[in-house]
C-alpha cells in the first residue's frame, strides 16, 4: 500500500513546493544573521538562524527525495531520461539551483500544468511594493528615521521573499499554454526569482519586464 501512494503522488508539483519555500526559509536565516548587528531581542537573533538552517536541511532532505522519486518515474514514462541519483546529489548539494533546474529541463518535455490566470497582479503588487519600500526607505534615510527605513525594507523583502518567485512561476506556467509568439519557460522565471532574493534591484527590474512581456502576449485582462 505504501508503494501505491508513492506512485499516486505528483511529485513535479511536490518539487514546485519545496522550491517555494526556500526563499522564505533563507530570508529567515538571513534576518537572523542581521539581527546580530543590534540586539533587540535577547537571543532572537539565535532562534532565526537555526530555524532558518534547520528549515534549509528539511527542505533539502525533501527535495532530495522528490528528485530522485520523480527522475525514477520519468525514467518510465519515455521522452526523457534523467539519472535519479545524479539529481538527487545536486539536490543535496545545492538544493534550490538543482530545483530550478530540474523544473526548467522537466517543463522543456512535458510543459507545466498551469493554475490560474490572476498571477500577474501578484507580480504587480510585489513590484509597487519593492518599489514603494525602497522610495520609502531613501526618504527616511534621508529624514534620520531609522525606524520606518527597516519597516520598509522589511515589508518589500517579506513579498520580495514570500509571494514573488510563487507568482512568476506560476502565471508563466499559464502564459505558455497560451497561443502567443511567447513562450516563457516557468523554471527560467522562478530561476531569476531566486537570484534577485540576493540581488534586490533585479526584481523589480524581471518584475516589469515579465509584465511587459506578458501584455504585449496575451494581455492582462484575459479570462
Amino acid at each position: 500500500m505504501g508503494t501505491s501512494r508513492l506512485e499516486d503522488v505528483d511529485w513535479g508539483r511536490v518539487i514546485e513546493r519545496l522550491c517555494y519555500l526556500f526563499p522564505p526559509v533563507i530570508g529567515v536565516g538571513l534576518v537572523g544573521v542581521l539581527q546580530e548587528a543590534d540586539l533587540g531581542v535577547p537571543g532572537l537573533q539565535w532562534g532565526l538562524v537555526l530555524f532558518g538552517t534547520f528549515g534549509y536541511t528539511v527542505l533539502t532532505l525533501g527535495l532530495t527525495t522528490a528528485l530522485f522519486l520523480d527522475a525514477r518515474r520519468v525514467q518510465v514514462v519515455g521522452g526523457w531520461h534523467p539519472r535519479p541519483w545524479l539529481n538527487a546529489l545536486f539536490a543535496f548539494v545545492l538544493a534550490p539551483v538543482a530545483g530550478v533546474v530540474y523544473l526548467y529541463r522537466r517543463h522543456e518535455r512535458f510543459g507545466t500544468p498551469a493554475t490560474r490566470s490572476e498571477w500577474w497582479i501578484v507580480i504587480a503588487i510585489s513590484l509597487g511594493t519593492t518599489v514603494a519600500g525602497l522610495g520609502t526607505a531613501v526618504i527616511a534615510y534621508v529624514l534620520a528615521m531609522p525606524g520606518l527605513v527597516a519597516t520598509a525594507i522589511g515589508l518589500a523583502g517579506t513579498v520580495a521573499f514570500g509571494a514573488f518567485p510563487i507568482a512568476i512561476h506560476q502565471d508563466a506556467a499559464y502564459v505558455c499554454t497560451r497561443r502567443s509568439r511567447w513562450n516563457p519557460n516557468p523554471g527560467t522565471y522562478l530561476g531569476f526569482a531566486f537570484l534577485s532574493l540576493f540581488v534586490p534591484p533585479l526584481q523589480p527590474l524581471l518584475a516589469a519586464y515579465y509584465l511587459f512581456q506578458r501584455r504585449r502576449a496575451v494581455g492582462l485582462r484575459e479570462s
